[in-house]
Order: structure tokens, then C-alpha cells, then sequence
């Protein structure tokens, strides 16, 4: 019969306090979230060593030294007289070196003689009526920047419901100075641009329709050479004239000097006022062989009158002496204002 003895476990040894701890290699936890939360607080760990910013001292703190940008060369825009003269006489890159027909070259110098001309005026005057032809120029020389046009409505009589529209064009400043350079402004004359004084362009715009009736009567009698001087440059040449005689005795009369400017510049003084016209047309004309003197400078001066104009100014423009020319639709207001003058009209020409 064999009978089991229950044996008790061997008890282990006891271990002195100097002897080495034997290298056990520890239990690894198996637990997947445990794992994986170590495994990011490691790489945490690790990431902060690497990124750790420099520490600094109050004492020696580190600054880190900034590199000044490169000085960038400002050029002086400061305009001085020789820059802005420079300015104004450059032209654009697209006009220079522009050749234009003749007919083209024609219409920019009658618009920076009269400064505004009506484009039907323009198509009778250049292209014999042909209406085509000068839409065609001035789109191209609006193109270019040299000419620009704009429509005014003319004034109602009372008589019509619908309103009048005319187009009128002007030279701009770049085509002023292309003209100035073409060489086809006759000596003397005066280069005008731009529109202005928006409430009389539809009166402008009938002096260049004046001109070309009168002009006609001048070349016909053996004028040449004409040119136009406008009431703007009359005017300036009539306060010149003035200032200098009120500068030389500012005790003189007024009226006296007045007077005499007048006579210097060959202009009317009605009612202790000088007499500006609208337009004075310049010209040369050639002596008789037998008085051999060559040539000799004449003038005539020419108004438009339209409805606007009040009657004490019809008067006044009447007792000039000018040339006056009024269009038909203005006749029948102008002839109501001095009805009891009536016989001023004896000498208005038609438009």
C-alpha cells in the first residue's frame, strides 16, 4: 500500500545585504491602453528635450540680432520749374513719331485755332461734306488721346417740345502739344484745348461758321496768312496794356486810360467800356506794285449774336461796329429785344 506524503515548498535562501542584485528583467504590463498611453508620454517626453527654448538670465538676456533691410534709393518727385516745363512738352509714347493724313492734320488745326467746333462745320470745311469719313478720323484721333468730343443741347425758343442736340469737338492738351510740334501753326497763332465755359459753348461754336464766311470775303479781296486771335487772348492783351498804364501814373483816370488802350488796340469804346469781339481775323495783304511797299496787316473783327445776349449788349456790340452774324433760329429773339431798333438787324448777317 503506498501512501503520499505532502511535501512543503522550498523556502528560498536568504540573501546577504552586500550581495548583488541579481538582473531580473521586469514583468512587461500586456494591457494595450497602458501600453499605448507610455509609448505617447515617451514620445512626449523625448519631443519637449528636443524643442526645449534656451534658458536666459536676467542679467545677460539673448537677444536675437535683427539684420536692418537694405536702404532702398528714394528718388526725389519734387517738381521744379524745369521738370514741370519738361512735363508739359513731352508727349505720349503712342503720338510720337504719328504721322496723319492731311485731312486729319487740317481738323486738329482748326479746332486749336477756335478751341470748339461744331462736327457737322468740320465735315463741310475739310472733308466736303462727307460725314463718313470724319467719324472715321476722329475716332482714330480720339484713339490716340488727341481730340475729344462731347454733344450740348441747344437752347429752346419755347416753340419746340423735342431739344436739339449738336456735337461739338476740342483739341486736348496732348494734341495741343503734337500740334505745336507738327509744324502746321502759322506764325502768331494761338494753340487753345479744352473745353470750357460749358454755358456758351453753343455760342463758341458758331464763331468757326462765322469764320469761314468772313474768311472767305478776305481771301477773296487777296488776304493770306490768316490767323485768329479769340476774345480770350484779346482780353489778356487789353487788362496787360491797362496794368501798365495804371503802374506808370496810378493817379490817372480810369476811363482815360481805358480810352487809350482802346485806340493802341484798335477796339471800339462805346459807353466808357472797351469792346471785346468774339473773334479777330489777322491777315497780310499785298500793295499795289506801284506804291512798292510790299505788304501790309489788316484786321477784322467778328461777333455772333445769339438770343441770349440782352438788348443793351446788342446795342453795345451793335454801335461797334462788327461784323455780326446771328443763326436763323436766334433772328426772331434777337429782332423782339430791339424791336423799336429794329433797324440794327439791317447789318446781321445769317449763319
Amino acid at each position: 500500500m503506498r501512501i503520499d506524503i505532502p511535501q512543503e515548498p522550498p523556502r528560498p535562501r536568504a540573501i546577504a545585504p552586500d550581495a548583488p542584485t541579481p538582473n531580473v528583467p521586469k514583468e512587461q504590463d500586456s494591457h494595450p491602453i497602458r501600453s499605448r498611453l507610455k509609448a505617447l508620454s515617451e514620445r512626449a517626453d523625448q519631443h519637449r528635450l528636443n524643442h526645449e527654448p534656451p534658458r536666459r538670465t536676467r542679467s545677460a538676456p539673448q537677444h536675437k540680432e535683427q539684420e536692418a533691410p537694405p536702404r532702398r534709393e528714394v528718388k526725389d518727385t519734387r517738381e521744379t520749374p524745369d521738370t514741370r516745363r519738361t512735363q508739359r512738352n513731352r508727349l505720349p509714347t503712342q503720338t510720337i513719331g504719328m504721322q496723319l493724313r492731311p485731312e486729319e492734320r487740317k481738323t486738329m488745326l482748326e479746332l486749336g485755332r477756335f478751341r470748339i467746333i461744331r462736327t457737322d462745320d468740320l465735315a463741310d470745311a475739310v472733308y466736303n461734306g462727307k460725314q463718313r469719313k470724319l467719324r472715321e478720323d476722329l475716332s482714330y484721333l480720339r484713339s490716340k488721346g488727341l481730340v475729344t468730343t462731347r454733344h450740348v443741347n441747344l437752347r429752346r425758343d419755347g416753340k419746340r417740345r423735342h431739344i436739339d442736340r449738336v456735337e461739338v469737338a476740342t483739341l486736348t492738351k496732348e494734341g495741343r502739344a503734337w500740334l505745336r510740334k507738327s509744324g502746321e501753326v502759322p506764325a502768331g497763332q494761338t494753340v487753345y484745348a479744352g473745353f470750357v465755359k460749358p454755358r456758351e459753348m453753343e455760342h463758341d461754336s458758331l464763331i468757326y461758321r462765322a469764320y469761314r464766311k468772313e474768311a472767305e470775303k478776305i481771301t477773296g479781296q487777296g488776304g493770306t496768312n490768316l490767323r485768329v486771335k479769340l476774345d480770350f487772348e484779346i482780353k489778356a492783351d487789353v487788362q496787360k496794356a491797362i496794368h501798365a498804364e495804371r503802374k506808370a501814373d496810378p493817379k490817372r483816370d480810369m476811363t482815360e486810360i481805358k480810352e487809350q488802350v482802346a485806340k493802341q488796340q484798335e477796339l471800339p469804346f462805346v459807353d466808357g467800356r472797351i469792346q471785346i469781339p468774339d473773334a479777330r481775323i489777322e491777315f497780310d495783304r499785298k500793295l499795289d506794285n506801284d506804291q512798292n511797299q510790299g505788304s501790309r496787316t489788316g484786321h477784322e473783327d467778328i461777333e455772333v449774336l445769339t438770343a441770349a445776349y440782352r438788348p443793351g449788349h446788342l446795342r453795345a456790340k451793335a454801335q461797334a461796329g462788327f461784323r455780326a452774324y446771328a443763326a436763323g433760329a436766334d433772328r426772331a429773339s434777337i429782332t423782339a429785344k430791339i424791336e423799336d431798333e429794329h433797324y440794327m438787324m439791317r447789318d446781321v448777317l445769317d449763319l
